[in-house]
């Protein structure tokens, strides 16, 4: 149940509009469901013989605004009090009876006509559709004072929240007023008339969003919306600084014929200009020794490159959101970067899916939480890396870090779901929930062609080998236990550990430093978050078509082996089978 509340100064105007046809003859049967004493006369029901719509619907006006009137200049300029009130259309038809409880209970909650008050406000609710009605007040009181109506809207979506409940209805998450403006009715009826998918605020916020993501300087950042194709225009002070901007859509005009901007703000809280001059102010890293030893190879691709950098870095934001700490705030602000610029360069099979979860996100990246040393260099220049690097094939090597990428993503969302719902934030708890939905299901379209290689490798390998590995597993993982020889779970993750080994690491200590990273109960499958993990500590291909390489010793770099028929033979001794001293391994990367 959603509540809008809007003022105004034209009590009359609104009853001919609740009572008129509507802007597309939408408005069916209009009619009272209650009024401040029960009695009010109702212009779309007055049977009497001699009954004159217009002259009722005056004479409900003059009533609703008789105390209006009797307080002359103490009344408020904007004495009307509009609140429209609609239902889930998933949600049954509400009787007359039922939006009149309603209603009687958003005035009360609000202050505007307190029940057992003899001085409260007068109102009334018209319903014209099954699935909504209009509350109209005006505020003066019988004592022709204001009501006090400090934080109206907050008190009604309570209220609202409280009806769900008791009437059955579905439930909304409560918001904490932090959430991006939702267009107007006339927003949307005009991109229906103009044949837009969605208004030009959607369209708008998520431009100016993803040209925020990574970006290193205000320069760049009014570049990137030029060459998205918007309209913008800064406004300056008189020293030539920038105070401020709005964007406009090419085509978007008014009835004047004029562009129709919109500021930053207006779009969402978290894009106008001095947050993004903030946000920007904190700069992007340079690759640290720690992003460089993510890249992996240098012969890779730069998309394959500077994802697996991000999954790193990804990897780092969700031990730190999973610390309870409240300076995560910022963390959720430079994944809600990361997202964009993953899904502007992803491959055509995810882009839908990875849009999707983008969008989801950008609501769990805003709260009141205020990180006061919260850095986010690292992983917006992860994000810068992405969109600098362009897009992925969705083939190869880059398809694959796509896929290993979203995984540790995927985590990441749930990490911010447990981190919100632990401070109460409801829908930002479940904006990452439906974030993680719709990652995985970009996952499973990444990952389905290089996972389905990865099994078949695993199930090509000599079966005393493959026994070897499926004990190796079943020891770091018992509920993954199975018989040997019977292996049909474990094939990527055996495969994976072959061509560790084959690398040159010790694929026990490997895969439990994988497993020590972060928990695994949130995963929908363990297997494939470990392949992934062990592939990019491995430094090994994401895409099995690639060579493997063993790393030179004391350099840590890797070169090709001398047999390069891949995982299909035996891996080469193992350099810890004659070193008993730990201290004598290599050491791990």
């Amino acid at each position: 149940m959603v509540p809008k509340i809007r003022r105004g100064s034209r009590t009359h105007g609104l009853l001919v509009y609740l009572y008129g046809p509507g802007k597309r003859d939408e408005h069916t049967d209009p009619h009272l469901v209650g009024s401040w004493d029960g009695f009010a006369s109702d212009p779309g029901r007055d049977t009497s013989p001699d009954a004159d719509p217009k002259v009722t619907l005056a004479r409900l006006a003059a009533a609703l605004d008789l105390r209006v009137k009797q307080a002359g200049d103490k009344a408020p300029a904007e004495h009307v009090w509009h609140c429209s009130v609609r239902t889930d259309p998933g949600d049954r038809t509400l009787t007359d009876e039922e939006w009149n409880t309603v209603a009687r209970r958003l005035v009360h909650a609000v202050n505007l006509a307190p029940e057992g008050d003899p001085d409260g406000c007068r109102w009334v609710a018209v319903r014209h559709a099954d699935d909504h009605i209009h509350i109209l007040a005006t505020m003066v009181r019988g004592d022709l004072r204001r009501p006090r109506m400090n934080y109206d809207f907050k008190k009604a979506q309570a209220e609202c929240r409280r009806i769900e409940q008791e009437m059955g209805l579905r439930r909304l998450k409560p918001g904490d007023g932090t959430g991006a403006k939702m267009p107007t009715s006339a927003e949307r009826f005009k991109a229906e008339r103009t044949g837009r998918p969605e208004t030009p605020r959607e369209t708008l916020r998520e431009a100016v969003r993803q040209a925020v993501a990574g970006a290193a300087s205000e320069a760049e950042f009014f570049t990137r919306l030029r060459e998205a194709g918007l309209r913008v225009k800064l406004r300056k002070a008189p020293s030539g600084d920038v105070l401020g901007y709005t964007v406009a859509l090419p085509g978007d005009r008014n009835r004047d014929r004029e562009p129709v901007w919109f500021a930053g703000s207006t779009l969402a809280p978290d894009l106008s200009y001095p947050k993004i001059q903030r946000r920007l102010a904190d700069g992007t890293a340079d690759a640290s020794p720690l992003q460089e030893a993510d890249c992996g190879r240098s012969d890779w691709s730069p998309p394959a490159r500077e994802r697996r950098t991000a999954t790193g870095i990804a990897e780092r934001a969700a031990i730190i959101l999973d610390s309870d700490d409240d300076e995560a705030a910022a963390q959720l602000v430079g994944v809600g970067e990361l997202l964009d610029a993953v899904a502007q360069t992803s491959p055509a099979v995810t882009r839908a899916e990875l849009g999707a979860a983008a969008r989801s996100f950008e609501r769990a990246t805003r709260s009141h939480v205020r990180a006061e040393r919260g850095d986010t260099r690292a992983i917006r220049s992860a994000a810068r890396g992405i969109i600098q690097a362009g897009g992925a094939l969705g083939r190869g090597e880059d398809g694959g870090t796509t896929a290993m990428l979203v995984s540790t993503l995927v985590l990441v969302a749930l990490a911010a779901a447990r981190w919100h719902s632990a401070r109460g934030h409801a829908q930002q708890a479940e904006a990452s929930r439906q974030t993680a939905e719709h990652l995985r299901a970009a996952y499973r379209q990444a990952a389905a062609a290089p996972m389905q290689a990865f099994r078949d490798q695993g199930r090509a390998l000599p079966e005393a080998q493959r026994r070897t590995y499926d004990t190796t597993i079943r020891a770091a993982l018992p509920e993954n236990g199975i018989q040997p020889g019977t292996n049909t779970k474990n094939d990527a993750l055996a495969a994976t550990l072959a061509q560790a080994e084959q690398a040159g690491h010790d694929p026990e200590a490997l895969l439990q430093k994988a497993i020590a990273m972060r928990e695994l109960d949130t995963a929908e499958d363990v297997n494939d978050v470990l392949v992934w993990r062990l592939r990019r500590l491995a430094h090994l291909p994401a895409h099995p078509g690639e060579a493997i390489r063993r790393p030179q010793a004391g350099t840590g770099r890797a070169t090709p082996p001398a047999n390069r028929t891949g995982v299909r033979t035996a891996p080469p001794a193992s350099p810890w089978s004659a070193a008993p001293d730990p201290r004598s391994r290599p050491p791990r990367r």
